[in-house]
């Protein structure tokens, strides 16, 4: 990629001759850049305060050794915005559809925005707080137990009063709608990201000699570290057990395995009468009633943490359950799914249609019908 040819395409979108494809692709990338998710069309005076830094990324970029393998090129000079704005998408074709054109049928508002901190919280009596729109302060009281929501959108656990009330565990549960996610502190100290479509019931306090939570959906985990009291985390049909470490935890009832995924320390997986131990970059993977070991991609389980959808050859099936969950969607299909894989990562912070826009580029069809998205041979 020369400067001349990146050049070419920021004056061709500044003089409205690009194609749509181009357009959307620019503009997907002023997104992330700016972490607007808003993205009308750039006026001159963005375009040009932002044009020294995309010919500093391009040509960084082409200079390095790094390589990359394309199924096939959409054009030089998208690819280069798309690889600026760490929102690449690379295809590979499992069989080829060349000449077919892309095309989208939208109808009524398709401007589906993405996820935010959105959550619900359910007291051990059953009451409930959304937290969406609860101010900051003190929440409620659970056995002497004070539930925070702070400034920075979480929520903790001060027993610093000391007047929690001797007894039985009481239990919260925190969930996450689709588009939604959240943060929190336990009594512990552990801090816990849960991410769309999840579930996280936990004990107030932690007493007794282990601390034990639940988990349905997918969560990190910075474990407070106690040599005498091991964290479980029990999750679909596993248990994760550690003394303090770092970890992610896949565990969506829909998706093909239940994935953890460990950054630092040791983490004990348990399964019937099967126990697996990794250490820091492998990944214990349970499917099938079976345990098994893998090397991790630990740029691909913790994506959705840093903002990111990541894909590594993943079907169109596996795209559309991460954007169901993120966007709030149904996902339909209609006649023959089709057959790509998709590798790569995009930033969440952009709407629908335009996440869907840049698929259609590779010939995926589909059509939006309020929250439904319809994906077509």
């Amino acid at each position: 990629m020369s400067k001349k040819d990146a050049t070419d395409l920021l004056n061709r979108y500044r003089n409205g001759e690009v194609s749509e494809e181009e357009k959307a692709l620019v503009e997907s990338w002023y997104a992330a850049y700016t972490q607007n998710a808003a993205t009308p069309k750039i006026d001159d005076q963005e375009l040009e305060k932002n044009r020294g830094e995309i010919l500093r990324r391009v040509l960084s970029d082409v200079s390095g050794t790094r390589k990359i393998n394309f199924g096939r090129l959409i054009s030089i000079a998208a690819l280069a915005i798309l690889i600026l704005c760490a929102s690449v998408l690379f295809i590979k074709y499992r069989t080829p559809h060349q000449g077919q054109p892309s095309y989208a049928v939208k109808k009524g508002n398709t401007n589906i925005p993405p996820g935010g901190n959105r959550a619900t919280l359910i007291l051990s009596n059953g009451s409930t707080i959304n937290l969406n729109d609860t101010k900051n302060g003190a929440l409620a009281n659970e056995k002497g137990v004070v539930i925070h929501k702070n400034a920075d959108g979480r929520i903790t656990y001060d027993e610093s009063s000391h007047n929690a009330t001797p007894g039985a565990n009481v239990f919260n549960t925190v969930i996450t709608p689709k588009g939604g996610q959240y943060q929190l502190v336990l009594g512990d100290g552990t801090k816990v990201w849960l991410n769309a479509a999840s579930t996280l019931k936990y004990p107030v306090t932690f007493s007794g000699i282990k601390r034990e939570i639940e988990l349905s959906g997918e969560a990190y985990f910075e474990v407070a570290h106690d040599q005498h009291k091991p964290f479980l985390v029990i999750s679909n049909g596993q248990t994760v057990e550690v003394l303090g470490t770092h970890f992610n935890v896949n565990a969506y009832p829909d998706e093909k395995m239940t994935r953890t995924t460990l950054l630092e320390g040791s983490v004990k997986v348990s399964a019937g009468e099967m126990t697996s131990k990794i250490r820091p970059g492998q990944q214990v993977q349970f499917k099938d009633g079976h345990l098994a070991i893998a090397q991790a991609d630990i740029e691909e389980a913790i994506a959705w943490k840093k903002g990111f959808f990541y894909f590594k050859d993943d079907d169109i099936q596996t795209v559309m359950r991460q954007l169901s969950r993120w966007y709030d969607v149904v996902v339909k299909y209609e006649g023959q799914i089709p057959t790509r894989e998709f590798s790569g990562q995009m930033n969440k912070n952009i709407n629908a249609s335009q996440l869907m826009h840049i698929l259609s580029i590779e010939q995926i069809h589909y059509r939006i019908e309020g929250r439904t998205i319809i994906i077509m041979p």
